[in-house]
């Protein structure tokens, strides 16, 4: 495998002790996946800040919020029959599933792209209502025009779907409400209009029959979606055989609209890999990496809250040079320059 990452030397960016908690009786458990965008002359990260409750010993706490908006801790001995607790995510408590922590968006910004600081009055998206009661998580950042959409993971007991905001300033923000349900995710709205119409690229998921594969929808007002296609499924045997989901917003090149995705095989092992659409019709698929352009070879990328995973869903384009802020081991916020013309090269 032919890894085309450049890493940055400062990796990792971010760590779990740099942020504060958002609570008392919180502590930062990881960093992931942050959405990017310029604004204001600067780099943005929206980070996915995950917290969770110190352990005790002979207790498990997971949290959740209530009613109110607010979070709660639920505490259950870890010998109660009800608890299934053999993932490091996930838990099962009496037939129902909860995760081990809770996510919430926030803002950080940087004037060399390389070191990041909160602003002066930190800044932070938390879930909202009964379908956000687990938290939002792993925010893509569009611009179109004026107007940034944020398409994020929005997690509940009732499953997990994609959610939408948008604003202008970064101050205001003005809800759009779950635009896929349950089971979806990995949502990327592309930052031109096509023909007049808003396009995304999600990933619905089954258990029971089909896959984790990436789908193409359309829209004329960006909330309400159809004319589905199935775009990418995973690979037997390959890097991306078990799942595959797509990164941040599709670059326009020449030669199509190319996208970076994430694929894992049934070892959970996460790499990025790439492919290409037309310009005029992005439902037709016309190159896609055989290997990854990014495989987990550093320590800090192999060993954390969850090894082997390297997970991107936001950039910054500059001419040939395409900078990934990504997640590592499910802990930590790195970045790596690439060569778009290489990625392009490694395509069939």
């Amino acid at each position: 495998m032919r890894d085309l990452a450049q890493r940055f030397p400062e990796n990792p960016l971010l760590l779990p002790k740099d942020l504060v908690p958002s609570g008392p009786g919180l502590q930062v458990i990881s960093l992931l996946n942050p959405g990017v965008f310029r604004y204001q002359e600067k780099i943005w990260l929206l980070v996915r800040v995950a917290e969770g409750v110190a352990e005790m010993e002979g207790v498990i706490f997971f949290p959740a919020l209530n009613a109110t908006g607010n979070t709660e801790i639920i505490e259950v001995p870890l010998n109660d029959p009800d608890l299934i607790a053999t993932d490091a995510r996930v838990i099962n408590y009496k037939g129902l599933d909860y995760l081990t922590t809770i996510s919430h968006l926030r803002l950080l910004f940087s004037e060399d792209g390389i070191h990041f600081t909160e602003p002066p009055s930190p800044a932070s998206l938390f879930g909202t209502g009964y379908l956000e009661r687990f938290g939002i998580e792993d925010c893509r950042v569009t611009q179109i025009d004026d107007t940034y959409y944020l398409t994020y993971t929005a997690v509940s007991d009732s499953g997990v779907g994609v959610g939408l905001q948008t604003t202008k300033d970064w101050q205001h923000f003005e809800p759009g409400g779950m635009i896929l349900p349950p089971h979806n995710k990995d949502c990327a709205i592309f930052e031109e209009r096509i023909n007049g119409k808003y396009y995304c690229l999600h990933r619905p998921s089954s258990k029971e029959i089909g896959g984790n594969y990436i789908w193409l929808a359309e829209s004329s007002d960006s909330r309400q979606w159809g004319n589905h296609h199935c775009l990418i499924k995973t690979r037997p045997g390959l890097w991306d055989s078990a799942r595959v989901g797509a990164g941040a917003a599709p670059i326009r090149t020449a030669q199509g609209w190319l996208e970076i995705y994430h694929g894992a095989n049934e070892q959970h092992q996460y790499c990025i890999g790439a492919f290409l659409m037309d310009l005029d019709d992005p439902s037709k698929v016309i190159g896609r990496t055989t290997e990854p352009i990014m495989v987990p070879t550093e320590p800090y990328e192999l060993s954390g809250f969850f090894g082997y995973v390297v997970f991107t869903n936001g950039h910054i384009v500059n001419g040939d040079r395409l900078t990934i802020y990504y997640g590592a081991a499910d802990e930590f916020v790195c970045g790596a320059h690439f060569s778009i013309t290489e990625i392009l090269n490694q395509l069939n």
